[in-house]
């Protein structure tokens, strides 16, 4: 491997937190290369920098292609393809996110809509499906709201995750203006000073 300390230290533990994420340590290392990288790079500057295999940089790369985490580039009197990553954080946050939606959870919820459509017929069908139900019910509540958190701008998202245990305090005023009261926020409120109906001057 061909690369400075400080670079080195961060691309070998992407390739080894790869492995962990469902992904080969070329392909970690590959990205986290590429990540860092002031200008694209060609596989024969990866293989370069990295020491692995013409061929494996380019299944690495076609990899991650297709989870559309790399951008393909040409300069000019170059017939040879470059390869970088998007400038915003954000958007790979965004684009790992949907792609992971899409082999992972996707295919789970339309698994659990088919059995659900189903009818049981014995008691151990009828209670593993209303388990079943429970699932479907939680991921199609977190599917909606990763789709409506996808159509937030990033610094109005940045905004949001700022906020933290803030969170909470919206949700208990909004209690109190639904009428939600300490019975739903879990906090007591000062009781008022007693009316006892006595309009007695006592200054005299």
């Amino acid at each position: 491997m061909n690369l400075p300390p400080l670079i080195q230290t961060f691309v070998l533990h992407f390739g080894e937190m790869g492995s962990r994420w469902g992904i080969s340590r070329t392909v970690g290392q590959i990205y986290a290369l590429l990540f860092l990288s002031p200008e694209p790079l060609n596989a024969d500057q990866i293989v370069q920098q990295l020491g692995f295999s013409r061929s494996n940089v380019s299944m690495g790369l076609k990899e991650l292609q297709a989870w559309n985490l790399v951008r393909l580039q040409h300069l000019p009197d170059d017939r040879r393809d470059y390869f970088t990553t998007p400038g915003d954080l954000w958007e790979i946050l965004r684009t790992l996110a949907e792609e992971r939606k899409k082999r992972e959870v996707d295919p789970t919820l339309t698994m659990l809509r088919d059995v659900l459509m189903q009818t049981p017929s014995t008691d151990v069908e009828r209670h593993a499906q209303a388990r079943m139900q429970d699932m479907h019910d939680l991921i199609e509540l977190l599917t909606r709201w990763y789709d409506d958190i996808h159509r937030i701008e990033p610094s109005r998202l940045a905004q949001l995750l700022s906020l933290g245990a803030k969170v909470q305090k919206i949700f208990e005023v909004k209690d109190w203006l639904t009428g939600g009261g300490p019975e739903r926020t879990g906090r007591s409120v000062p009781a008022a000073p007693a009316d006892t109906g006595d309009t007695t001057d006592t200054t005299r």
